[in-house]
């Protein structure tokens, strides 16, 4: 009988189970999934980064349309998700991925109104908006905890 602990069901179910542990002292074991977290959030910011980058820069590149479209999306949706602290994280990232397209389109239909549209001109400004928005949510937290702290 196979377990989902031994997909080739080669263990004996009734034997106890330890961990091998290889010459470098490792069980084994992967690590749990949480652990992957801050890495994808960093390889993220890092793209999407380079993305910014390559649209202010306006530096001829393959990647540079894909990596920006990342950073148009990315950028927006972290900062609306910082703002919704109180949700759980399936809707908070729905909520976030729609905001992120949100505000892509209110700023790109507002420089079009203005006659002032420009590629590097809605990056920056996408940026400006997603950095702004991270920062007051930021801040509307920091202030909570010192109300918080002073009632106690």
């Amino acid at each position: 009988m196979q377990s989902f602990t031994d997909p080739t069901g080669l263990t004996d179910p009734n034997s106890p189970s330890e961990p091998s542990i290889d010459e470098c002292g490792d069980t084994g074991r992967r690590p749990p999934a949480g652990d992957s977290l801050p890495m994808a959030a960093g390889a993220a910011a890092a793209i999407a980064g380079t993305g910014a980058v390559l649209a202010l820069a306006d530096i001829g590149s393959p990647l540079r349309a894909p990596l920006t479209l990342f950073f148009l999306i990315v950028a927006p949706a972290c900062a609306v998700g910082a703002a919704l602290r109180g949700l759980d994280p399936l809707s908070r990232s729905v909520v976030a991925a729609g905001g992120a397209v949100a505000v892509d389109l209110l700023i790109a239909q507002t420089m079009l109104a203005l006659h002032v549209w420009t590629v590097r001109g809605g990056v920056a400004a996408v940026a400006a908006v997603s950095l702004l928005l991270f920062l007051l949510a930021h801040a509307r937290r920091h202030r909570g905890r010192t109300e918080r702290s002073r009632t106690s």
